[in-house]
């Protein structure tokens, strides 16, 4: 397979929002990692540490260009497969489905485009207040627990949050699979391992980033 049907085949596409999807799972583990010393309930102090190290070296700075761009290239090339898989009367970019699909499974575009939507809003609160105060390099930092507990101190923000998160999984649900599936790893003996995991980290994760905001705003942490 040449570059160029890399990203104009439909194997090729297929084979980008695997690869770009499964980083991207990385990706939030690490984010739920990171984000879970709130509860270490010490005034955000390990928070904030753990921020200034992906936010003030070097190579976190590096990685999370290469994080956006897989962020970019997912949604792009997610966009061009349901264009495609609509035009044919089909849905999914890596499982043929059969009646009785999942609604999520068939509604991935319109989820993915509620988390673009999300993570727009996720960007301005917090990514881009904290690098635009290092003039996008590396600089000084805003306090960003403080700065959470400002965000979800508000009703609105936090609901928002929570609809965002649910939206990611149920995009998960089948994501997880789907972009598994696509990298070959797809038999009998593995379907339902691979299914119950892929259910168990979406539910996880979701819940996981839920309680954050729900922890500001009602107090549970100081």
């Amino acid at each position: 397979m040449t570059w160029k049907q890399v990203f104009t085949s439909s194997v090729g596409k297929k084979l980008v929002m695997g690869l770009t999807g499964i980083s991207l799972i990385l990706f939030l583990i690490v984010h739920a990692s990171l984000n879970a010393c709130i509860w270490a309930n010490d005034g955000g102090e390990m928070f904030n540490h753990a921020a200034h190290f992906m936010g003030g070296n070097v190579v976190p700075r590096i990685l999370e260009i290469g994080l956006f761009g897989g962020i970019i290239l997912h949604i792009f090339q997610g966009y061009l497969l349901t264009l495609e898989n609509r035009s044919k009367r089909t849905v999914g970019y890596a499982v043929n489905y059969a009646d009785g699909s999942k609604w999520y499974s068939r509604s991935m575009g319109l989820l993915g485009t509620l988390i673009l939507l999300f993570l727009i809003i996720h960007l301005a609160h917090f990514w881009f207040p904290n690098r635009s105060s290092q003039g996008f390099l590396l600089g000084p930092e805003i306090n960003l627990y403080e700065k959470m507990k400002l965000e979800f101190s508000q009703l609105w923000v936090v609901i928002v949050y929570i609809l965002g998160c649910i939206s990611l999984g149920y995009h998960l649900a089948h994501g997880f699979q789907s972009a598994f599936k696509t990298m070959g790893v797809h038999n009998k003996k593995y379907n339902l391992m691979l299914s119950s995991i892929g259910y168990g980290f979406s539910v996880f994760i979701s819940i996981a980033f839920i309680l954050m905001p729900l922890s500001f705003y009602f107090g549970w942490v100081s």
